[in-house]
């Protein structure tokens, strides 16, 4: 009896340790309070007329579907394309905090805050925030002349 006790003690002791060493080394990912996740999927074909912003490197297009206020849509480079969320990631969602498209930057006009389309990072962080949360990211594939993006 004492020896299977002992045996207990020992394998319970030694899982503890180990899911403890596998846990205690990762960051944990902050998840951003304020926006919720959507799921949608949008396709879009850039050959359109009403898509032609997005046809050269640097160009954005804010699409009104998907997301909580929308998608924004950059071409980083000619061929490659990023998907952000059209609401300012670092407020509650309400009437002013859809992004605005001001070339390469999206700008929230409740506060001012001004983020990088290209990184998706707040860039006057002269603001105040003591942690100031990114556009929230969201998946996008490209086809051909074929966009699909998702959450």
């Amino acid at each position: 009896m004492w020896v299977d006790c002992k045996k207990i003690c020992l394998k319970s002791s030694l899982l503890l340790f180990l899911l403890c060493a596998t846990n205690c080394g990762k960051e944990r990912i902050q998840r951003n309070p304020y926006l919720s996740t959507v799921n949608f999927q949008i396709e879009i074909n850039t050959n359109l007329p009403q898509y032609d912003g997005l046809r050269f490197a640097g160009g954005a297009l804010r699409l009104p579907q998907g997301g909580l206020k929308g998608v924004i849509v950059f071409n980083v480079n000619g061929s490659q394309y990023l998907a952000w969320e059209a609401s300012c990631p670092n407020h509650i969602p309400k009437s002013c905090s859809r992004l605005e498209l001001k070339g390469v930057i999206g700008q929230c006009s409740c506060e001012d805050y001004r983020y990088s389309l290209a990184t998706g990072q707040l860039i006057n962080n002269d603001t105040g925030l003591s942690t100031p949360y990114p556009l929230l990211n969201y998946r996008i594939e490209h086809y051909g002349n074929t966009l699909r993006i998702s959450n």
